[in-house]
């Protein structure tokens, strides 16, 4: 193809396309070969007759091996002394350890890039954009493989995190100034997964068999400021995520975890936002005491007008009668005055009167986190948005898309991935395990 390139007639056109993947395989070509000099230019890291083989026992040489290395300029072979330890009944390769290379037929670059397009779009289509755009042919499988090898690397990074904040020995991950407010929100989504994974357990449809796993999911934001109207503004670039198809009390740890390496204790505010379910108020009373407590506003209106249907039914008006003046006085925060409408309303039948019974224990529960008046007049968030958001950007676009069917080892390891990526700590987890 080069050739045919360059030899092209006088006055004929440049094709620019052409010349520039030309020249970008003469350069993937040559660097190849440079970088098969450089990789083996050490003996296959042959390090004696015998070395320790990292478990109190002796290990002793029998040959240099070679494997094919997938690298970011092309397909290397790499030379590495094995070494066979007896007692262990294993291999030893240091060279696979010096160039993180154990278990593998990727390169650290590869393994990068690898783990970017696997986090950020179907696997399929990211082995599309590594051929595109990188020129580097793999399989789908090794990209969904290794980005949920890089997906379990991070989430056992978050594991030492969690470690470290544990209730003897709290420990700030960092400190830059002083927080105005923080803000933790929490919410659940349902992702599709596999039929194994719902084995026993009840879901929505007229079949009564659950199709999805619940995955928590939490954002911490902070606020500084208010704008011109008193509205309060979210810090820029301020927000991370976590989240996991697990137990809440799991999730409380590791969302706790995420509150301290943000500055927790340094925080003058502390709001914890959420659409009303008790597993988010019982995280919060364990991890964060103290915090103000707001139930989602707009959970909160929908929650009236759904009694009000119910028990009017939604052929007229007299629902929207009902409801409006309850949406008015539940935005001022009287809620007390929403629970004295919803007891004189006269239900109908056991599901209304049910109906009405959940919305009047839900609002009594809920009454001292639907101060909306009092929350606006000391400029706070009474939204739950930027974690919904999260729901939709986070995980849905990643792992609800149309087809996709998800044991939950790959779906948390894959949600870890995004985690990391839309957090802006990519760079750290790789930096990090460059050091380790």
């Amino acid at each position: 193809m080069v050739e045919r390139v360059f030899r092209r007639n006088q006055g004929e056109p440049i094709d620019l396309e052409a010349v520039e993947t030309a020249l970008r395989e003469m350069g993937q070509r040559l660097s190849c070969s440079l970088l098969e000099k450089v990789i083996n230019a050490d003996g296959g890291l042959y390090q004696g007759n015998r070395i320790d083989c990292g478990r109190g026992h002796q290990a002793r040489y029998v040959e240099q091996r070679e494997k094919e290395l997938v690298t970011v300029v092309g397909a290397v072979p790499v030379r590495r002394a094995y070494y066979h330890c007896g007692r262990c009944r294993a291999g030893v390769i240091p060279k696979d350890v010096e160039l993180d290379i154990v278990g593998t037929s990727f390169s650290p670059g590869v393994k990068r890039m690898m783990g970017l397009v696997g986090g950020r779009e179907p696997f399929e289509d990211g082995r599309i954009s590594l051929k595109e755009l990188a020129g580097i042919e793999i399989s789908t499988k090794a990209v969904e493989r290794t980005a949920e090898a890089i997906g379990e690397e991070i989430e056992a990074m978050t594991r030492r995190e969690i470690e470290l904040v544990a209730p003897d020995k709290v420990l700030p991950f960092c400190r830059k100034q002083d927080i105005a407010t923080m803000y933790i929100e929490m919410d659940g989504t349902g992702v599709p997964v596999v039929g194994r994974e719902t084995q026993g357990r009840r879901g929505r449809g007229e079949d009564g068999k659950a199709k999805t796993r619940e995955a928590k999911l939490g954002c911490i934001f902070t606020q500084t400021v208010t704008d011109k109207k008193g509205r309060p503004v979210r810090d820029e670039e301020s927000t991370t995520y976590v989240g996991g198809i697990e137990e809440a009390a799991l999730f409380g740890k590791r969302i706790y975890a995420e509150a301290a390496r943000r500055g927790l204790i340094y925080a003058k505010r502390v709001v914890v936002l959420g659409d009303g379910a008790p597993w988010i108020w019982g995280i919060a009373d364990m991890h964060f005491p103290g915090a103000i407590q707001i139930v989602d506003l707009y959970h909160a209106l929908e929650r009236l007008v759904e009694v009000g249907k119910i028990v009017y039914g939604t052929e007229n008006s007299k629902w929207k009668e009902w409801a409006e003046p309850r949406r008015e006085a539940l935005k001022r925060g009287d809620v007390e005055s929403v629970v004295r409408s919803l007891k004189r309303l006269r239900p109908h039948g056991l599901d209304q009167m049910k109906s009405v019974h959940n919305a009047i224990d839900y609002f009594q529960t809920n009454r001292e986190r639907m101060r909306y008046g009092k929350f606006r007049e000391t400029g706070l968030f009474i939204g739950s948005g930027v974690v919904e958001a999260g729901c939709k950007n986070v995980i849905g676009k990643r792992l609800k898309q149309s087809g996709m069917w998800w044991t939950v080892r790959g779906a948390n390891a894959i949600l870890w991935l995004r985690c990391c990526l839309l957090s802006g700590r990519w760079e750290e987890h790789w930096d990090g395990r460059r050091a380790g």
